[in-house]
């Protein structure tokens, strides 16, 4: 029988408010819930049947936790503590009055919980999450059991952690937990249909204003709801339905803005929790959105970062083939093409590189094709060379939210072209709700149209919802708001969509979009780039040991036929590399659980990387038997002059002079032979009656005062004085830093306000090394009654810098140290390496933009020039950075207390050094030294008779091109295909010939992931390619080697 809407009562005066309230109380979980309509979504109720629990400090797969002893249980139970798991055993009977009936488990405790039912996980539960259900039976039948046993799995810590007090201080580790509801009930769907309308009408009234005619007309919809339904007769129901479908059956109109609503779970990869905890939140997540696709057949749920996937595949098989049978059905889509949603500022280019390489290939291999679009959301800035990045990595689309974030400036975009340093361009959307956990109501919905900075541009947006951060994801509920939604006058037309489709929207509008040059700076959280020193200086240290690992291993490969490529244990080691660059790892934003995995990553990092290195090094020997030599090896592609310490017969050492061609080896010096005479001025080492000591290479000379300060830099060839006139260089400096809430993330600009020069006793000063090859001062320095540092001022033959070996130790709270040179240089612009490239950046404060960068990041090396002078700030694992006036500044420490209380407590061991330089930094050689500075020539064990000749792989024609990485292919693991990857490293068109003297047999161009390029054949000429470059242009290629002779 068809039912018809009453007709309306007579005419009355309403009053807004009283008319408002009236509706949210007849829906209000709070009040008169013994007779509004909320009361009566849970009829029938009853307890379980039995409850009994085990408590493990372990995370125990399912088969071995049922298989323990489990004691008697009841709700209104404490268990604990923080980071243990308590497993329960919930036998139910389904009373028999309630077939025809849909059956939940009603489930509320502390924690975060997942069902299993017959061994596998079929949902997560969580209160913060809004999810405290589980769907028994959707309709009892006569021969259904009645009696069925489930597990509940409990981790002890919340959707966020475990925060003692607040949500980012350091977890709490006594926290105890409670069961609160444990029992059957009969769900009432008429109930839930209705209050998901009343709720959604009083989002209009309230949403559009009292100004709006279409308000009014949800308000009073909604009151006629309540006039016509009696909650204690549900055959008043489908009146009231009546009623809601005829006001959302009322369409907008062509010129709508579409929302595509993207069902979305951001789980970050480790933060308030450790890694091992993510494992499990995947499962929770996942298996609800399973669960939800199986029951939405037009929900589409977008998923992000490889690891995360491949953690389910290993844990959680079921789930994982669940995972896979949605993608085939187009509702399960992976994004972003990443091994996680790494750091967008420090980790290296080819650091970058990898995160595509392992995520696409996993992609690809496991759901049949690639990402074609980068994914984002939540990270503290996104550098220059992404776009680049990105499209050779086969991804010409671009998503995040995270620039809304802003402390200072709005971003003026949310749809628009994105320009990298080389001129790649990408299309990048920021969903205009400024979020990427939306939960489905009006006003969020209302906000993406309303705040969208591209109106007139784009018609179309992304609206990513469902609990994020911790998981949890989209509910049953978020998704019938979206439908009820679909197309309501008054409101933004509404379609569950996919990313892809989305941005095919996107790019017919493309035509009328505007284009962002360069980075994408957040202005906020610029603490990431110094907090927790150890973690960058792990990344740091273990970026070089995989290029160098990977380097010696493809020479051994070219030179010999018995050597086998370690391509599986040099995939593991990248991978855990990769996972440390998750954006709450590298920028150190972490808890002190997640900060102990991850120094533990890098231990393995560091031991089996060297294990590989002195490997290759046997395999490049040729493996003879005989006494130990060394074999000194050059990782760069230039050839370097450099002293080396090596070790003497008796465990003592000995410095020499050496000089090692392009990415290759010559053989140690005999340790009793002598060292030729000096080509180049020596060393020299003076120190004054007042305690100064000045060391001059020929290069450089520089004075320090007797407390260590640089008083003097002078480039010796032209009497060029660096260091500003009345100043003095390797001043440090120590501020207050107290941020206003996020503490590891963020350093204030007011921080600025604070700074206390650290002063020196004067005759601490003295000398180390007394010249020859080397010569040092060194002196020890207090920075404050609990902190103190030592250094040593180290100068070499040859070199074109002064190093600055630190050694500090620092229990500190709320300070950050810094260190500062100022510069007799003046300039508008300073220059920051950054991945592949480098850019400028505003010595000035002129506008709000340029004021947001007080604190920015750089990588190996910062300069200030002038016109033919200019002074090159260098670092051997720091990436905080300034350069305000004409004062370089190198972030050193920082002390923050949450979520870590112990960040960076300890002892820290770094380096930097001061170059100056005549003309530009390109010319003469900043770029070459950093790398110099990073990658110290190696000196490894070589069995057999050490090699009696020099050899080089590979030299280039140009310093303006630098060749990154050399690799086996990925393609066939037995292969006898090298990977090389070249940049373009000064901001110029160039050409370059690449010069070998392995045995290459074809040599074509590939993108980053190491597809061959059709039209991309080199020629070979006389073991010459010759490669053209534009600024900033990376470009691989694949080199196929011919067996060398037994």
């Amino acid at each position: 029988m068809e039912v018809v809407a009453p007709d309306p009562v007579a005419p009355a005066l309403k009053h807004w408010r009283t008319t408002l309230e009236r509706v949210e109380k007849f829906v209000s979980p709070l009040y008169f819930t013994d007779c509004n309509l909320r009361g009566r979504l849970f009829r029938d109720r009853c307890p379980v049947a039995a409850l009994s629990s085990f408590l493990t400090s372990e995370r125990l797969p399912y088969q071995r936790a049922v298989q323990q002893d489990f004691s008697p249980a009841q709700v209104g139970d404490h268990f604990g503590p923080t980071w243990w798991t308590c497993w329960f055993q919930v036998e139910l009977t389904i009373p028999e009055a309630w077939v025809g009936q849909e059956v939940h488990l009603l489930w509320e405790s502390d924690g975060e919980s997942l069902v299993w039912r017959d061994g596998e996980p079929v949902q997560g539960l969580t209160k913060e999450g809004e999810k405290t259900s589980y769907i028994l039976t959707h309709r009892l039948g006569e021969g259904d059991p009645r009696s069925l046993t489930l597990y509940v799995e409990v981790a002890c810590n919340g959707l966020l952690g475990a925060g003692k007090g607040s949500m980012i201080a350091a977890p709490d580790p006594e926290k105890t937990f409670q069961v609160s509801r444990a029992e059957l009930a009969v769900f009432h769907r008429e109930v839930y249909g209705l209050l998901v309308d009343l709720e959604l009408l009083l989002g209009i009234a309230k949403g559009l204003g009292e100004g709006n005619q279409r308000s009014f007309q949800a308000l009073h919809t909604a009151n006629q709801m309540v006039n016509v339904c009696d909650p204690t007769q549900p055959g008043t129901f489908p009146v009231a339905r009546v009623l809601a479908s005829r006001f959302f059956g009322q369409r907008g109109g062509e010129s709508q803005h579409t929302i595509h609503a993207i069902g979305h779970c951001h789980i970050d990869t480790a933060w308030l929790w450790p890694f091992k905890e993510t494992v499990r939140k995947c499962a929770r997540s996942w298996a609800t959105a399973v669960q939800l696709m199986d029951q939405n057949p037009s929900f589409i749920f977008a998923c992000s970062q490889a690891q995360q996937l491949h953690w389910v595949k290993t844990h959680y098989p079921g789930l994982y083939a669940r995972l896979q049978a949605c993608a085939c059905r187009g509702q399960f889509v992976p994004v972003g093409g990443t091994w996680v949603e790494m750091d967008g500022n420090l980790p290296s280019g080819e650091s970058m590189v990898r995160q595509f390489l392992q995520g696409q290939h996993f992609f690809l291999q496991e759901f049949g094709k690639m990402c074609s679009e980068f994914w984002l959301p939540d990270t503290f800035g996104y550098s220059a060379q992404l776009p680049q990045i990105m499209r050779g990595c086969g991804i010409q689309r671009f998503l995040t939210q995270k620039l809304s974030w802003n402390l200072v400036n709005t971003f003026p975009h949310h749809t628009f072209f994105w320009e990298g340093i080389d001129g790649s361009r990408v299309l990048a959307h920021f969903p205009p709700g400024d979020s990427y956990g939306m939960q489905c109501s009006v006003d969020e919905l209302l906000k993406t149209v309303t705040n969208n900075r591209d109106k007139g541009r784009a018609n179309h947006s992304a609206f990513l919802f469902g609990f994020g951060d911790g998981g949890g994801g989209p509910t049953q509920t978020m998704l019938d708001r979206l439908k009820r939604l679909c197309n309501t006058d008054g409101l933004p037309r509404v379609q569950l969509s996919s990313p892809g489709q989305l941005f095919s929207e996107l790019e017919k509008e493309a035509g009328q979009l505007c284009t962002w040059v360069g980075e994408l700076f957040l202005e906020l959280h610029n603490g990431t780039y110094t907090t927790h020193a150890q973690i960058k200086k792990g990344n740091r240290e273990c970026e070089r040991i995989l290029h160098d690992a990977e380097l010696l291993s493809s020479l051994a490969l070219a030179r010999s036929n018995q050597f086998l490529y370690p391509a599986e244990e040099l995939q593991d080691l990248w991978r855990l590399l990769l996972l440390n660059q998750f954006h709450d790892v590298v920028p150190g934003s972490c808890i002190q659980q997640v900060v102990e995995d991850a120094m533990s990553y890098y231990e393995d990092i560091r031991s089996r990387g060297n294990k590989l290195l002195s490997a290759a090094a046997t395999a490049l020997c040729a493996g003879e038997p005989g006494p130990e030599g060394l074999l000194i090896v050059n990782t760069l592609p230039w050839t370097r002059t450099e002293v080396l310490t090596l070790p003497k017969p008796g465990g003592a050492h000995t410095l020499a002079l050496l000089t090692v061609p392009s990415m290759g080896y010559a053989p140690a010096p005999a340790p009793t032979s002598q060292q030729p005479l000096l080509p180049q001025q020596p060393v020299f080492v003076v120190q004054e009656t007042d305690g100064s000591v000045t060391l001059d290479n020929g290069i450089i000379r520089v004075k320090l005062d007797p407390t260590g300060r640089v008083t003097s830099l002078v480039l010796v060839a032209s009497s060029r004085e660096a260091i500003a006139e009345g100043a003095v260089g390797n001043q440090f400096v120590l501020f207050d830093d107290v941020p206003l809430y996020w503490d590891a993330w963020d350093v204030m600009d007011y921080h600025l306000e604070t700074r206390k020069p650290v002063l020196g006793q004067p005759g601490t000063l003295a000398i180390g090394a007394e010249g020859g090859l080397r010569g040092s001062a060194w002196f020890l320095l207090q920075l404050s009654p609990n902190s103190r540092l030592n250094q040593e001022v180290v100068l070499d033959i040859g070199c074109p810098y002064v190093r600055f070996h630190t050694e500090v130790h620092w229990q500190e709270s709320h300070k950050f140290l810094k260190v500062e040179f100022p510069a007799r240089v003046r300039s508008p612009q300073a220059t920051y390496e950054i991945q592949f490239g480098h850019l400028q950046r505003p010595t000035h404060y002129n506008t709000s933009w340029d004021w947001a960068r007080f604190e920015v990041w750089a990588h190996r090396w910062m300069d200030l020039s002038e016109h033919g002078f200019g002074l090159a700030l260098l670092n051997d694992g720091k990436y905080g950075a300034s350069i305000h006036g004409n004062v370089l500044t190198l972030s050193l420490l920082r002390a923050p207390k949450a979520p870590d209380a112990t960040a960076d407590m300890g002892r820290h061991e770094f380096t930097y050094a001061l170059m100056p330089h005549k003309g530009s930094f390109q010319d003469a050689g900043v770029i070459q030294a950093a790398y110099n500075l990073n990658f110290p020539l190696l000196a490894l064990p070589a069995p057999g008779p050490a090699l009696a000749t020099a050899w080089s792989a590979f030299s280039l024609s140009t310093p303006a091109v630098v060749l990154e990485t050399v690799k086996q292919a990925e393609a066939s693991p037995l292969s006898r295909t090298l990977v090389l990857r070249l940049y373009e490293a000064q901001g110029s068109h160039v050409n370059c010939w690449l010069q070998t003297s392995l045995p290459v047999q074809e040599a074509v161009l590939c993108d980053l992931l190491e597809n061959r390029d059709p039209a991309g054949h080199l020629p070979l000429r006389d073991n010459r390619l010759k490669l053209t470059f534009s600024p900033f242009q990376v470009q691989s290629l694949l080199l196929v080697l011919q067996s060398p002779p037994n």
